[in-house]
């Protein structure tokens, strides 16, 4: 990633918190650096996509074992990556997940204080809605923007991601803290299957869909889409935790019927997000104008 620095080409690295659940390929493409998260379980802390994967989660609750919990990055493990990254790199911006949600951008601010040229942003969001910023900031670090300049641009670009996933069970949040016992009793007797959507970097419940999963994503994906000519057409996320291939394929129909996007990308959540949302989760992500 390239900016004119004193003559020479400035190389720029863009990081983010493990959260953000973009995929290796992407990660690759776009030469991504990535802070895991930790997995608590039976007392012992594994990285998030590195020791520990969503389906050992999935395995691990279903087989009635209990429930894992997630735990920020700590201001020493930003301080010894940021330093290595910048013995290689002369600026990095690196992204968070929301402030609002963890610990992990305070850690992150801490540790840039003892570093040159360590941009942090608050991405104010989850999942692929972070990942979203950190693409574009990759592409605008490879078009030779500056630093700063690019981590500004996308504090303000974060306030225009738009981040919901509709969940098949409440089980997960329940367990987890984030939703009480009754609310999750109501919603399964009645077959509920929220929207969780990310505003003011928290995320809340929205409409409550009723019905089989598939149906109830449908119909949520169209109701996100219809009829909007307030959206960025360049690029839009499908994430999901382990959704089957006959829904995502459906979801990409819906949007092409809405109207399509220059690029759809998919991926898939990754610990952080499935602990808290489960299996059969899913979401499309993206940018309003």
């Amino acid at each position: 990633m390239a900016h004119e620095k004193r003559g020479r080409v400035m190389k720029v690295l863009i990081s983010a918190d493990s959260t953000c659940d973009l995929s290796a390929a992407l990660r690759e493409k776009f030469n991504i650096g990535i802070v895991p998260l930790y997995i608590e379980r039976e007392g012992k802390n594994y990285r998030d996509g590195v020791d520990i994967t969503p389906q050992d989660i999935f395995d691990y609750v279903g087989a009635g074992r209990g429930v894992c919990r997630t735990a920020a990055v700590n201001t020493g493990d930003y301080l010894e990556r940021f330093s290595a990254w910048r013995k290689e790199y002369d600026a990095v911006i690196h992204f968070n997940i929301s402030s609002e949600m963890s610990s992990c951008y305070q850690n992150a601010c801490a540790a840039a204080a003892e570093c040159e040229n360590v941009h942090v942003v608050d991405s104010r969001n989850l999942s692929t809605g972070s990942g979203l910023l950190v693409l574009e900031a990759a592409e605008r670090a490879a078009a030779g923007e500056d630093p700063a300049a690019i981590a500004q641009r996308m504090r303000e670009t974060a306030e225009k991601v738009e981040a919901s996933f509709v969940i098949d069970t409440l089980f997960y949040l329940q367990k987890g803290g984030r939703c009480s016992s009754i609310v999750a009793l109501g919603a399964n007797l009645l077959k509920l299957k929220p929207c969780i959507e990310v505003k003011n970097g928290s995320m809340g419940v929205g409409k409550k869909y009723r019905g089989k999963i598939e149906s109830c994503i449908a119909q949520y994906v169209r109701e996100r889409l219809s009829g909007r000519d307030d959206l960025r057409r360049d690029r839009i996320f499908i994430t999901h935790s382990g959704c089957a291939p006959a829904v995502v394929e459906n979801v990409r129909g819906i949007i092409a019927e809405c109207g399509g996007f220059d690029e759809v990308l998919e991926t898939t959540a990754g610990c952080t997000i499935s602990n808290h949302c489960g299996p059969n989760t899913l979401g499309v992500l993206f940018v309003r104008k």
